[in-house]
């Protein structure tokens, strides 16, 4: 029997012996170990006892020096301690029986056979003896070592048990395929066609968890292809499954989407490991759909799609689960402006271009030049060298005339409480309307962003609308006023 080499960390020592006074027998089992032996990093441990794991969690917080604080989850008969930065989880070997409609299993008392055959794929059904008999002896009962080494991902039970007793397993395993490089395997595969449909059983909670990880890994193009291949996709995200396919008229075709889409998805996954430019990659074109349309002259056109896109992303935010948050707004933003570098390579990038869009993108600007990078798929390479080239033309006018201009988050000296003090008005349209002429006048360059140059447009623009100057205010009483606040 193979020998696994635990790290070098008392925890595993103290458990050992924590075990060995109770009279049980543990093993650390599951993802820790494959990780374990696949030499990637983890402090996440999951020991499982044949017996009371609540128990053995309690003794080995009494042997640890700092006397670690025990969580104990009695609905699930589980327990958990902190010793430094690694997290230790307990819990008594069981086995699982489902009925058909449910989710949620009937747990009782097992063996460790019972626990591992209950595991979701056989590289993580794989265990080390804590036991003094043969302590650091690989529990290997589905050839989850040979899985390993084949890099294949399979269920230890036939696939078809598995998926239907926890049906999000059927995504976990596009997960590790995706995260890992691994294959799946064929019988695996075809259970995940044949299970599809009781993925709608599973909360949309736990899944966006899952496809949020398939997201993050290093090629999300391969998890996206196995979920589309799968029929998944189709259940879980249809709005994207609706950029696939090609049309032709005439002659004329369109790229399909959906494998542009994932292109532009691993081209960010590249430069960012940041979740949320990854959405955005994912939704940049996610209105095309919507507003694609054939011109005998144009041709296929999907004009307004950029900002389509934007007004749908709060409820495929909302529909998907994902945060309304300040994470749906960097993604609606990106998704809205995507065009907008793009639209500045083709032309003379003008001072103006360049301000209006550090305004709208503000300190998003960069995540954004990331996108529109990713967004260049042509296969045709003198074009893609053309495109990237110009782009470095457009970044080095952002950073010039940010410098100059200081644009990012830019807000004009000008407020709306200074507009309604010096024309004694109410909040309303007409401050509004003089809001609006001192930002385009800024950003058209016709103004400096300094509060004498602005006030004296300001006042100007006043007397062209009949309005009385009730009060004029000086950068002193400004200056005042904020230090006051």
């Amino acid at each position: 029997m193979d020998k696994i080499k635990l790290p070098e960390h008392s925890i595993f020592e103290v458990v050992a012996e924590a075990a060995a006074e109770l009279g049980v027998d543990a093993y650390v089992i599951g993802g820790f170990v494959r990780d374990l032996v696949l030499k990637r990093p983890s402090k996440d441990i999951d020991v499982v006892c044949v017996g009371d794991g609540i128990a053995l969690a309690t003794a080995v917080a009494l042997k640890l020096p700092h006397r670690p604080k025990v969580s104990i989850f009695k609905n699930f008969g589980t327990a958990m301690l902190r010793d430094h930065d690694w997290e230790v989880e307990f819990v008594g070997a069981r086995k699982e029986s489902y009925r058909e409609h449910s989710r949620k299993p009937e747990v009782e008392n097992g063996t460790l056979d019972d626990d591992l055959k209950r595991r979701d794929f056989t590289i993580n059904a794989l265990g080390i003896s804590l036991n003094k008999q043969n302590y650091g002896e690989l529990i290997d009962e589905f050839d989850g070592l040979k899985d390993m080494k084949r890099q294949i991902i399979r269920t230890p039970l036939e696939p078809g048990i598995t998926f239907s007793d926890d049906p999000l397993r059927m995504m976990r395993a596009i997960r590790f395929a995706s995260q890992l490089g691994f294959d799946i395997d064929p019988d695996t595969f075809d259970a995940i066609i044949d299970y599809k449909e009781r993925i709608k059983i599973v909360s949309q909670e736990r899944v966006i968890d899952e496809l949020n990880k398939i997201i993050l890994s290093p090629k999300p193009s391969y998890g996206f292809k196995l979920l589309f291949a799968s029929g998944l996709l189709q259940l879980i995200f249809p709005k994207m499954v609706e950029l696939q396919g090609v049309e032709t008229i005439n002659g004329n075709t369109h790229k399909d989407n959906f494998y542009h889409t994932l292109q532009v998805l691993d081209n960010v996954a590249e430069v960012s490991d940041d979740l949320w430019l990854r959405w955005a990659a994912i939704m940049h074109d996610i209105a095309k759909p919507d507003t694609k349309r054939y011109h005998p002259k144009a041709g296929w056109t999907f004009h307004g799609h950029e900002d389509r896109g934007a007004r749908m992303l709060p409820k495929l935010f909302r529909d998907l689960k994902l945060p309304l948050n300040e994470h749906m707004k960097f993604v609606q933003k990106l998704v809205k402006l995507h065009l907008r570098p793009i639209a500045l390579v083709k032309e003379t990038v003008t001072d103006s271009a360049i301000r209006r869009l550090l305004f709208e993108a503000g300190d998003d600007v960069d995540a954004l030049m990331k996108l529109c990078r990713a967004d260049i798929t042509s296969k045709n390479d003198t074009k893609v060298k053309r495109y990237l080239q110009n782009f470095d033309k457009v970044e080095k006018r952002l950073i010039e005339v940010e410098e100059s201009d200081n644009l990012r988050n830019f807000q004009p000296v000008i407020t709306g409480e200074i507009i309604m003090e010096t024309f004694n008005l109410m909040p309303s349209k007409t401050v509004g309307e003089l809001k609006e002429v001192l930002t385009e006048a800024i950003l058209e360059g016709k103004v400096k962003n300094e509060f004498e140059p602005a006030y004296t447009f300001l006042l100007r623009e006043g007397e062209k609308r009949g309005l009385t100057v009730a009060n004029i205010i000086t950068p002193v009483e400004v200056n005042k006023s904020e230090t006051e606040e």
